[in-house]
């Protein structure tokens, strides 16, 4: 939440500004670069609701949480950057086409000054958020530092197009814009992909099963683990093991058991909301992987 909030007052800094220097300065791309930083700002806020309404406690009428509210917001956010994606590079298209660009004053030392310090800027944003979304899990977040990365891009190629422009290529500028546009779009596409995989159940990676399988198999009591199955309920996860152990045991001593490794998953992996653990009674003698 706090990054988010961050993310909403710098964009909007930087949205303000950019527009302001692109009037002033006339530069087509540094007012597209502007508007981007504008959607940032309503996608933070978007990440923010999302975010909210993931971190509500289960009740009655969702009695498996609300995780998955978050890759809605992630669906949200990719739909506003897309659609501003597209209307950007129908704008820079036009420009060029019915050749407007040639009348358009030659963009101002400022603007290029702008885009060197958004750049600064954005890399320490991407990088900032980008940490926040790894130790929290969140895909909303992860979206957001995708965004400020691929700004990191746009406003580049806006640079690019600024001086061009300034060195007697007037077409420059445009081309940049569309650029921008395209950069835009690219993002907005991969945070709608990550939101519906998401979305979608599926197993967790592979390395993280592998290291639950390691864990359960370490508990006291657990001859195997007979069955392991995950899945990813936005960005937290669901844990169902089968476990076998020694058949002449108590129902308590059984009991005990499936404590220790549901126990130890919750402890070890963080992101596990929920865990099932059913034992299986070896009905032969065990010694090691096979029964005897």
């Amino acid at each position: 939440m706090n990054t988010s909030r961050t993310n909403i007052f710098m964009n909007a800094f930087l949205s303000v500004s950019k527009l302001a220097i692109g009037f002033i300065a006339h530069s087509a791309a540094m007012i597209n670069d502007g508007i981007n930083n504008a959607s940032d700002v309503v996608g933070s806020v978007i990440v923010i609701i999302g975010v909210s309404a993931a971190a509500k406690e289960s009740d009655e009428h969702h009695q498996y949480g609300h995780e998955r509210l978050e890759c809605v917001a992630s669906i949200l956010v990719s739909g506003i950057v897309m659609a501003l994606g597209v209307g950007l590079f129908v704008e820079g298209v036009g420009k060029i086409f019915t050749g407007s660009y040639k009348h358009l004053p030659i963009p101002g030392v400022l603007a290029a000054i702008a885009a060197i310090g958004s750049i600064i800027i954005k890399e320490i944003m991407f990088l900032y958020t980008r940490s926040a979304a790894k130790k929290t899990g969140s895909s909303a977040l992860m979206a957001s530092a995708s965004d400020s990365q691929s700004d990191v891009l746009a406003t580049s190629a806006g640079l690019i197009g600024i001086i061009g422009s300034r060195l007697g290529i007037p077409v420059a500028d445009s081309i940049a814009a569309i650029v921008i546009s395209l950069f835009i779009f690219k993002v907005g596409l991969d945070i709608f992909n990550d939101g519906m995989y998401k979305m979608v159940d599926h197993a967790c990676p592979d390395e993280v099963v592998q290291e639950i399988r390691k864990v359960v198999e370490d508990q006291q009591g657990v001859l195997r683990v007979d069955l392991l199955q995950t899945r990813m309920f936005g960005s937290r996860a669901y844990v169902d093991v089968e476990i076998l152990a020694e058949g002449n045991q108590s129902l308590i001593q059984a009991h005990a058991i499936a404590e220790r490794v549901h126990h130890a998953i919750e402890i070890n992996f963080p992101q596990v909301k929920h865990c099932m653990v059913h034992v299986n009674p070896a009905k032969d003698k065990f010694t090691g992987t096979q029964r005897v």
